[in-house]
C-alpha cells in the first residue's frame, strides 16, 4: 500500500541521478513553499519554475500601448492590479497614473460593463492578459458588450496558450526531466493534450492539485516513472481535470479567438501560442497586433533564465537587492504568480 509516509520517505531517500522537474503554475510554486516541499525531498530532486505567469511573459510593447492609451484624452485603461507595476520600455501604469493618465483597477472583467455603461463619454480599454484559464471570461465579456451594444469598451489582448510554450521549453531546454503540469489551465484544456508532449519528448507530464500531499504524490509519480524509464501523462487531479477539459469554456474561446504567433517576454516569438480576436470581432480590438518587438532586458536582469527554468530567482544578481516587489526591475517580481515575487515573499527577501 502506498501511503503518504512511504511517498515522503522515498522522495527523501532518493540518491540517484539528479531529476529536474519544472512546475509551470505559480500556484504550485506558492504551494511548494507553503508546504515546505523542498525540505521533504532529496536534494537530487530539483524543483524549478517555468513560464506559467501570464503577466511575466507579457512584452513591454504591450505595456507601452496601455500607457499610451491611458494618456489619451477621453480614454481610460481597465486592468487587474498585478499589471500596474509591470514596466514597459518607458514606464509602468503606476508611473503613468502619477503623470496624469487614467487607469482603474478592477477585480472582474465583467465590472467593465457597468463602468462603460455609466460613462459613455469615455473610451474604456480592458487589459486582457492571461492564459486559457481567464480567456473564457473575456469571451463572456464580449457576449455582454455585444448584447448590450456597448460601443465604448474594447480589449487590448495579450492572451497566451500553454502547450506551445511547453513544447518550446522541451525543444530548447534539454536538461528538464519532467513537468508538473499546470492545474488551473488543465481544468480548461484537459489533460489529454499532455499525452502527445509526453510521448514526443519522452518526459513525464503529471497533473496535480495544489495541496501539499497532491504535489508530493505527483513528485512520487514522476520519480517512479523516471526510475523505470517511463514517460507518460498522469492525471492526479481527476476531481477537477478531465481528459477533454471544459468544453463550454473551450467553445467560448473558439467563438471569439483564433491562434496566432506571439512574442513572449524573456523567450521570444512562439508559433501559434496566442489567442487573438477573430477578424469579425476586430471592432472590439484596441490594437493588439504589434509589428515589431524589441525587448530591452535591464542590465543584470535574468528573468529570461528564470522563466526558462535555467536558474532559481536567488541566482539573479538583482534579486532582493536592486529588484524587489516595491521596485521591480523584471516582470517576474511583479505578479502574485511571478516566481521571483513568490521566492521573495516566502524567503523573507533573502537570496
Amino acid at each position: 500500500m502506498i501511503t503518504l509516509e512511504r511517498i515522503v520517505r522515498e522522495l527523501r531517500d532518493y540518491d540517484g541521478e539528479e531529476i529536474k522537474i519544472m512546475e509551470v503554475c505559480g500556484t504550485h510554486t506558492s504551494s511548494i513553499f507553503k508546504n515546505g516541499i523542498r525540505s521533504l525531498i532529496s536534494p537530487k530532486i530539483r524543483l524549478i519554475s517555468g513560464p506559467g505567469c501570464p503577466v511575466c511573459v507579457t512584452p513591454s510593447v504591450y505595456v507601452d500601448k496601455l500607457v499610451d492609451i491611458a494618456g489619451q484624452e477621453g480614454h481610460c485603461v481597465l486592468t487587474f492590479g498585478d499589471m500596474m507595476k509591470v514596466k514597459g520600455s518607458r514606464m509602468s501604469l503606476t508611473e503613468a497614473v502619477a503623470a496624469g493618465a487614467r487607469v482603474r483597477v478592477l477585480y472582474s472583467p465583467l465590472d467593465a460593463v457597468k463602468i462603460a455603461l455609466e460613462d459613455k463619454n469615455t473610451q474604456y480599454v480592458f487589459a486582457a492578459v492571461g492564459f486559457e484559464t481567464t480567456t473564457p471570461v473575456y469571451g463572456v465579456l464580449l457576449d455582454e458588450i455585444t448584447k448590450r451594444e456597448i460601443h465604448n469598451l474594447k480589449l487590448l489582448t495579450s492572451l497566451k496558450i500553454m502547450v506551445p510554450a511547453l513544447s518550446y521549453v522541451c525543444e530548447n531546454e534539454k536538461n528538464i526531466d519532467a513537468f508538473l503540469a499546470p492545474g488551473h489551465v488543465s481544468v480548461i484544456i484537459g489533460c489529454g493534450v499532455y499525452k502527445e508532449l509526453a510521448q514526443k519528448y519522452k518526459k513525464p507530464f503529471v497533473v496535480a492539485g495544489f495541496e501539499g500531499e497532491h504535489i508530493l504524490a505527483a513528485l512520487y509519480e514522476i520519480l517512479c516513472q523516471v526510475k523505470n524509464g517511463r514517460h507518460e501523462m498522469k492525471n492526479l487531479y481527476p476531481n477537477a481535470v478531465t481528459e477533454k477539459g471544459n468544453l463550454t469554456a473551450q467553445s467560448v474561446i473558439q467563438k471569439y479567438f483564433e491562434l496566432k504567433d506571439d512574442f513572449w517576454r524573456g523567450i521570444g516569438t512562439i508559433e501559434k501560442s496566442a489567442l487573438k480576436l477573430k477578424p469579425e470581432y476586430s471592432k472590439f480590438d484596441a490594437g493588439s497586433s504589434f509589428d515589431e518587438f524589441e525587448e530591452k532586458i535591464p542590465a543584470g536582469c535574468r528573468c529570461r533564465d528564470v522563466i526558462l527554468g535555467r536558474i532559481n530567482p536567488p541566482e539573479c544578481p538583482l534579486f532582493s537587492g536592486a529588484c524587489t516587489p516595491l521596485n521591480a526591475v523584471g516582470p517576474c517580481m511583479v505578479s502574485t504568480e511571478g516566481v521571483c515575487g513568490i521566492w521573495y515573499k516566502n524567503r523573507g527577501g533573502k537570496g
